[in-house]
C-alpha cells in the first residue's frame, strides 16, 4: 500500500500553490497572503513509490465542486504528476469544503495533512467559507461535559469540564465555566484546555473574609486590546437592606495570567442583578437585583424595572446609566398597574444581537415576545424592532418566564433560548413562527465565535 505521506505534496508546498491564486477581493484576505509571501518557496513535492508489476494506477481524484484554479501554477515533474496524486490546490479546496468535525479527524491521516489544516490561511479560508453557527451547550442530563452543537442540534463535539460548573452565556472565541463554591475556569473549546482562575478575593477586599462564594462571574473581551477579562459579583440578599455595597472584583487573563490577582472595581449605590449581565461591544450591561422587586418595593423605591447599569471592562469604570424603554410610572394605588409592574421583573432579558444592546420582554400572558434594540447610547434612544407572536409554540412556553435571545441568523431569524423549560428555538419574525432545535434539555448555552480548527486561542489556555 502507497503511504499518505507521499501520496500528497507538502504542506509548505500547497501553501505556496494557493498563494499564487488571484487575490481575493477583500482587504483583509489580501494583507493576509502578502504577509506571508516571504515565506513561500519553490515548491516540492514527494515521488510516487513504484508500483508493483500488475499493478493498475489509481486515477485522480476530482472535486464535486466547482474548483478556482491557480494562475501561474507549477508543473509538476513527470513522476509527480503521474496518476495517485492530488494537485496541491484540488487537495486544498477539497479539504476546505469538508466541517470542522472531520477535518480534525483527518489530521491524523499524515503530518501533510496536519500542518494544513493548522495553517492559519487555510483555518481562515475555512472560517469564511464555513459560516454556519456554533453553540456550547450544557445539558440537563450531562453536567459534566460541554457539548459543541449546530443549529440543527447536530453534535460536533464534547468537552469535559468539572462537576458542578455552568456555562456563561458569552459570544466569543473562548468560553467560561463557573460554580457558586467561588471556582471559575476559561475554556478552550478547540483544544479542550482549562484555566482555573484563583479563588482568593483582591488583597485589598475590606469584607474579604465574607467574599469566599460570590454569585456571577461575567466573561467578556476588550476589542482593543483581545485581552479577555473576569469579573466577579456578589449579589448578597441582605445587602440593599443593611446599606452595604454590592463588591466587584475583576481578574484580566494574558500572558501573565498564572501571577494574576483579583483586583476591586468601585460598587454602585444600588445592587445589580448579576445573572442578567451581557457583553456588547467592550460594555458590561446589569439589570437591577430581583430583590428590589420584593412586596412591592420596586414601585416604592423608585427603581424602574428596565434601569441599566453599564461597566466599561477596558477601563474598569462605571458608565452612566441606561433608562429603558418599557416601564412607565405605575400607580401604586392602582392594584392592575401594580401587578403589571411585579410581573415585568422575572420577564426582562438583556442580550447582544448583531452587535447592539438588546432589551427583551416576554409578555407571558399575551405570548408575545417584544425586542427593544438600543440605537444610540448617550441619548437613550431605544427602537422596538420585533414583536413576535409566539402562540405557534405557546404549549412549550406556558411555563416560561425569560426568553433569552441568543443570536440572529445571516437570514434574519433568531436562536432564542428558553431558561426555565431548556428548549432551543428558531424563531421566524416574518411569519411569527418558533420552530424547536431537536436536542436534549439544556442546562446552559453560548454562541461560540471562535474555530474548532484552531489549536490555540492567543496564549492563555
Amino acid at each position: 500500500p502507497i503511504s499518505p505521506l507521499c501520496l500528497f505534496p507538502a504542506a509548505s508546498s500547497l501553501r505556496a500553490i494557493h498563494r499564487r491564486r488571484p487575490k481575493p477581493t477583500t482587504p483583509e484576505r489580501a494583507d493576509c497572503s502578502s504577509s506571508r509571501a516571504s515565506i513561500c518557496r519553490t515548491p516540492t513535492f514527494h515521488r510516487l513509490k513504484p508500483a508493483p508489476p500488475g499493478h493498475q494506477a489509481v486515477s485522480s481524484m476530482t472535486s464535486p465542486m466547482p474548483l478556482s484554479s491557480p494562475t501561474n501554477r507549477a508543473r509538476l515533474t513527470p513522476a509527480a504528476s503521474s496518476a495517485g496524486v492530488l494537485s496541491p490546490d484540488m487537495l486544498f479546496d477539497v479539504l476546505l469544503r469538508l466541517p470542522a468535525k472531520e477535518l480534525c479527524r483527518l489530521r491524523a491521516v499524515c503530518r501533510c495533512w496536519r500542518s494544513l489544516t493548522i495553517d492559519p490561511l487555510f483555518i481562515s479560508a475555512h472560517a469564511d467559507l464555513q459560516r454556519s453557527p456554533l453553540f456550547l451547550a450544557r445539558f440537563q442530563d450531562d453536567k459534566v461535559h460541554i457539548h459543541v452543537m449546530d443549529s440543527s442540534g447536530n453534535l460536533v463535539k464534547r468537552i469535559a469540564i468539572p462537576r458542578g460548573h455552568q456555562l456563561l452565556c458569552t459570544q466569543l472565541e473562548l468560553a467560561c465555566v463557573a460554580s457558586p463554591s467561588n471556582s471559575c475556569c476559561v475554556l478552550n473549546p478547540a483544544t479542550g484546555g482549562l484555566y482555573a482562575l484563583p479563588r482568593g478575593p483582591a488583597l485589598v477586599q475590606p469584607q474579604r473574609e465574607s467574599l469566599r462564594r460570590p454569585d456571577t462571574f461575567v466573561f467578556g473581551r476588550v476589542p482593543s486590546t483581545g485581552e479577555y477579562k473576569v469579573i466577579r459579583t456578589f449579589n448578597r440578599a441582605e445587602f440593599p437592606h443593611n446599606d452595604k455595597l454590592q463588591p466587584f472584583e475583576v481578574f484580566t487573563l494574558n500572558g501573565a495570567a498564572s501571577i494574576g490577582q483579583w483586583r476591586i472595581l468601585d460598587s454602585r449605590d444600588f445592587i445589580v442583578e448579576a445573572s442578567s449581565a451581557v457583553v456588547v461591544d467592550g460594555a458590561v450591561y446589569f439589570l437591577m437585583n430581583s430583590s428590589y422587586n420584593r412586596r412591592g418595593r420596586a414601585v416604592t423605591s423608585g427603581i424602574p424595572a428596565d434601569y441599566i447599569a453599564s461597566l466599561d471592562i477596558e477601563r474598569e469604570e462605571w458608565r452612566r446609566d441606561l433608562q429603558g424603554p418599557i416601564s412607565g410610572s405605575p400607580v401604586i394605588g392602582d392594584l392592575d398597574a401594580r401587578d403589571d409592574y411585579m410581573f415585568m421583573w422575572p420577564q426582562l432579558a438583556l442580550a447582544d444581537l448583531k452587535g447592539s444592546l438588546v432589551l427583551s420582554y416576554y409578555r407571558r400572558r399575551q405570548f408575545i415576545l417584544d425586542l427593544w434594540f438600543l440605537k444610540d447610547f448617550e441619548d437613550g434612544h431605544w427602537v422596538k424592532e420585533y414583536s413576535i407572536r409566539t402562540g405557534s409554540i405557546s404549549f412549550c412556553l406556558a411555563d416560561e418566564y425569560r426568553v433569552k435571545p441568543l443570536l440572529m441568523l445571516d437570514d434574519g431569524r433568531l436562536v432564542i433560548y428558553a431558561e426555565l423549560t431548556g428548549l432551543l428555538l428558531i424563531c421566524d419574525p416574518q411569519t411569527n413562527t418558533l420552530t424547536e432545535v431537536e436536542t436534549k434539555h439544556l442546562d446552559s448555552v453560548s454562541v461560540y465565535a471562535g474555530n474548532l480548527l484552531s489549536l490555540q486561542e492567543g496564549n492563555i489556555v
